[in-house]
């Protein structure tokens, strides 16, 4: 390998998001919100998901709370803890969608976080609790397209503690994706990382409505 080659494959190590794996060691959170509607119509519903039952009527659901470096983020850490048991991730329903999701979210981010299963998703459930979810998005009975920057403004009236650098909405396939917040690791507001925010810039972002 030429010492160039060397210093390319050096620098592509420093910036991939896996170049630590240690449990507990990571700046701060993301806490990513989705809009199950739109996950549902892309993947839920051909999958069969619980997520998607008409019964369920959920808007913003938890994807997860996810430790991240100032640039990049660990995933699939190894780590002392116990998993969670099956009762424990079937608690998290109610604001993930599913257990099976909980699960998910424990192996990938959670084991990063260097808590036990427990205090994780207590931390989880802690940080979506104090997100006030706009009013007008849990009314939302037809769908709607609009500007995607509508939904962080909405967002940052409701919950004055954020701020325009400290959240981003995201989109995929012309629909209105995530929400995602950056928190510290004791769950308060702050700026997230420039790899963070990636503001969708759609005027006419579809929106669909709460089943």
């Amino acid at each position: 390998m030429t010492l160039a080659a060397r210093a390319i494959a050096a620098l592509t190590l420093l910036a991939s998001p896996l170049r630590a794996e240690t449990a507990g060691e990571f700046d701060y959170y993301v806490l990513s919100l989705s809009w199950s509607p739109g996950w549902c119509a892309r993947e839920g519903e051909v999958r069969g998901s619980e997520q998607c039952d008409e019964s369920r009527d959920l808007g913003w659901v938890l994807h997860g709370l996810w430790p991240q470096y100032e640039t990049g983020w660990p995933d699939y850490c190894d780590t002392g803890a116990r998993p969670p048991s099956r009762r424990e991730t079937g608690a998290m329903a109610d604001i993930m969608g599913t257990g099976g999701s909980a699960w998910h979210q424990w192996k990938k981010h959670g084991t990063c976080s260097g808590l036990t299963s427990e205090a994780y998703f207590d931390a989880a459930r802690e940080a979506f609790a104090q997100v006030e979810r706009p009013e007008e998005f849990r009314r939302l009975n037809d769908e709607i397209t609009l500007p995607a920057t509508l939904v962080e403004e909405a967002f940052l009236r409701d919950n004055p503690d954020l701020s325009a650098d400290g959240l981003t909405v995201t989109c995929r396939d012309g629909m209105v994706q995530e929400v995602r917040i950056c928190l510290t690791r004791d769950l308060a507001p702050r700026d997230c990382g420039a790899d963070v925010i990636r503001d969708c810039a759609l005027s006419d972002a579809l929106m669909l409505p709460i089943r």
